[in-house]
């Protein structure tokens, strides 16, 4: 009943990943739309987005979903408001993202050198296939092989673990602090407008029930 009648192919599907059908302004304002109508205490929302935000340092794809409920969990923060604020994560954001983690982290852990997106990106491709041939092997004839593992985890994932989540965290109380006044101003702003319909509504009622009272038009 809800499916599409013409479903979209995986052509389609990988170049929404990267550019959202209505452009990443209208996606923008949509986030922003729903958090600010989440029913829910201003710092714990804001709390929840900060849990978003610095989850989308981390080198955890595929499992930022999961990571920020779980950070926003800990710190009793929106699980909501945390999956919504992964969407900062995007592939127009992740390579400035990615190059700034894994350089603080690289100049941390005292590894020399620098690396491109393009590099980060391509270990973390040969990683993966090199983990899925590994889960093959164990129940085919081909042999597992760890090396393109054990360079991914020691030039790019630890760095970019480091430096994420010092960044992240560092993005996370910022984004916090600057979102709670905001959330506070919009939810009083609505609770405003609903004390004033509320208002309209009585007044309205109170005349209607004067002008029956009268035997006036309202009768």
């Amino acid at each position: 009943m809800f499916k599409r009648r013409k479903p979209r192919s995986y052509g389609q599907l990988a170049s929404q990943m990267i550019y959202p059908p209505g452009g990443w302004r209208r996606a923008s304002a949509y986030v922003a739309h729903r958090l600010r109508r989440l029913p829910d205490q201003p710092h714990r929302i804001a709390r929840g987005v900060a849990a978003g935000i610095m989850v989308n340092f981390t080198p955890l794809f595929g499992f930022h979903f999961l990571s920020a409920a779980a950070v926003a969990w800990i710190i009793r923060g929106n699980v909501l408001a945390a999956l919504l604020a992964t969407f900062v994560g995007n592939p127009v954001t992740l390579p400035f993202i990615a190059l700034m983690s894994v350089k603080l982290g690289r100049e941390i852990l005292g590894q020399e050198g620098e690396l491109t997106p393009q590099f980060i990106f391509h270990e973390f491709s040969k990683a993966t296939g090199e983990l899925w041939h590994n889960l093959s092997a164990l129940f085919g004839p081909s042999e597992m092989h760890w090396y393109n593992l054990s360079d991914f985890l020691a030039q790019v994932f630890w760095p970019y673990m480091v430096g994420g989540v010092i960044l992240g965290s560092i993005a996370g109380v910022i984004t916090h602090y600057l979102t709670v006044p905001i959330f506070i101003a919009y939810q009083r702003r609505r609770e405003k407008k609903m004390a004033e319909r509320i208002a309209r509504a009585s007044a309205r009622a109170a005349q209607l029930k004067a002008d029956r009272a009268k035997g006036g038009p309202g009768q």
